[in-house]
């Protein structure tokens, strides 16, 4: 692509195709921006359609794709897949950023539907879109390096432990494993890595700590500056690392 945007780093960088899943509200929503702001198309994704319906009007921008999709769902992914192809082409960059936490309770007392739920949104979800966008990332036929690149969102959760949000630290803990392993599978001009967003005031943290305990943390909108430099800095190099921002 020919396009031109103040990318990561500062400098110059091609315009890329970024799908972000989760873009709702929260991380995804300000990753979103950001990178719609540098210049990039974004393909957002979420349950909500009135959220994707807002981010599309303040982005007011007809390259920018947000489609009403459930990770949870093969055949929903599926379909993604196939519309970001059709409309935008292969994508640059894939961030997973859709998940979700439980309430706060000991691991005998959170209902199984909840349990599962997690480990659907946060684990199968990415494995969906591993599925379904790997192949497409392999089909390019025009030597590009990074062929590309895929961003799964982890936790400082799923590097260590915590009472109460015992199905959500086993979810990014297999987040880190999935990972790890997938990178084991992709050629040398592609990289997977997982990344820890660190603390950061959203609702999902709320829910845990309370409003006025993340008060002096970053919003979603800080972080998204950070992020999206880094992430757009990201190399084949990174395959297999668990970063933080």
């Amino acid at each position: 692509m020919n396009v031109v945007s103040k990318g990561g780093g500062g400098g110059l960088a091609a315009s890329r195709i970024v799908v972000i899943t989760g873009v709702s509200k929260g991380l995804g929503r300000a990753l979103a921006v950001e990178m719609a702001k540098r210049g990039h198309t974004v393909i957002g994704c979420s349950r909500a359609q009135d959220k994707l319906n807002a981010l599309q009007s303040e982005l007011s921008s007809d390259k920018h794709l947000f489609l009403n999709t459930d990770v949870r769902s093969n055949t929903s992914i599926a379909e993604l897949a196939r519309v970001v192809k059709e409309k935008r082409g292969i994508p640059d960059i894939i961030v997973n950023n859709a998940g979700i936490i439980n309430d706060n309770k000991k691991l005998w007392e959170v209902p199984v539907e909840e349990f599962d739920s997690v480990i659907d949104t946060n684990v199968k979800g990415i494995a969906n879109v591993l599925r379904h966008f790997i192949p497409l990332m392999l089909s390019r036929n025009e030597g590009k390096n990074p062929a590309g690149i895929i961003v799964n969102m982890s936790s400082g959760w799923g590097r260590s432990g915590a009472a109460h949000v015992a199905p959500y630290c086993a979810s990014k803990w297999a987040v880190e494993g999935l990972t790890r392993s997938v990178a084991r599978e992709l050629p040398s001009e592609m990289a997977i890595l997982a990344l820890n967003p660190g603390v950061i005031h959203t609702d999902m943290l709320e829910s845990c700590f309370g409003d006025s305990s993340m008060k002096n943390y970053p919003k979603p909108d800080a972080w998204a500056v950070k992020a999206a430099t880094m992430i757009l800095n990201l190399t084949p190099a990174d395959n297999g690392a668990s970063l933080t921002v």
